[in-house]
């Protein structure tokens, strides 16, 4: 091969780079570029878009829009996407509106925390106070505490948490409401604060196709405290806001979820999509 057809070809540019190649491609799923991600686009403000204000904060219902990953990789621009919401008209002005203050708002949040914060991938980034109080209870006995192996196996106790691992390994997505049960179960296992958020980050930075972008560092962060307030005092958060999985079941039918996750893990594994500690 000549030097102008190495690099002109996507396989030999790719395979130059340092890639974690243990994590195997989800493209029976998710395929790059712009025509994919305007087709996603058309398909939710047709469809799902109609019910996003209640919906999508149950992840069995599938209510999103799938696009932070386009968004991430520039494969399609958030003012389209917000245009495009805008003129769907018979989706609700409540639906739309929800959409756009998570499109807009939130995500410009995320971009200021980054741009404006040193350490912004660190838990030097989380404010003082919760600092302080998840330090002033970090020897509370954590039973259980997981290994960072036994998390990526999604070999804990706890069902949901487990189907909401396996769909980040097994499809590179995982719904934001289970972001945030997953994140804060990572705290509520782990060692030391610190650990859990760096853990928190690695794990999500590893395996979501949306990783590595401002909201994956206001996301983490959040779990720890960021851009929210004190709340009652408990064992291990201290103030910081925890999440049970009686919430889970209490608003939405986290069953169905993680059916629907087994479902996607077999249809991934038909595909090639496998890990070497699959059968361990």
């Amino acid at each position: 091969m000549g030097i102008l057809q190495r690099l002109s070809s996507p396989r030999f540019a790719v395979g130059r780079l340092r890639l974690d190649r243990g994590v195997p491609s989800v493209s029976h799923l998710f395929r790059g570029g712009a025509d994919q991600a305007g087709a996603r686009l058309r398909a939710f403000v047709s469809g799902p878009l109609r019910r996003y204000r209640v919906a999508r904060q149950r992840p069995e219902e599938g209510v999103v829009s799938h696009l932070a990953m386009y968004l991430h990789f520039g494969q399609i621009s958030p003012i389209n996407v917000a245009l495009a919401a805008r003129a769907a008209a018979r989706a609700g002005r409540d639906n739309v509106a929800a959409f756009l203050e998570e499109l807009i708002v939130r995500r410009e949040l995320s971009a200021n925390f980054v741009e404006n914060t040193d350490a912004y991938d660190s838990f030097r980034a989380i404010p003082a106070w919760a600092r302080v109080t998840l330090g002033a209870h970090a020897s509370d006995p954590r039973r259980p505490c997981y290994t960072r192996a036994e998390l990526e196996r999604a070999a804990t106790g706890d069902p949901y948490w487990n189907a909401a691992m396996r769909e980040m390994r097994y499809t590179g997505y995982l719904h934001n409401q289970m972001r945030m049960y997953w994140g804060k179960k990572v705290l509520e296992w782990t060692s030391e604060p610190d650990a859990a958020h760096a853990l928190a980050l690695a794990l999500n930075n590893r395996y979501l196709l949306d990783g590595r972008d401002p909201a994956s560092y206001a996301n983490v962060g959040w779990i720890f405290g960021l851009h929210d307030r004190p709340w009652p005092q408990r064992a291990i958060y201290g103030t910081v806001r925890s999440m049970a999985a009686a919430g889970l079941r209490r608003k939405s039918d986290i069953d169905a979820y993680v059916a629907g996750v087994d479902a996607a893990v077999a249809e991934a594994r038909r595909h090639g999509v496998r890990y070497d500690d699959d059968d361990r």
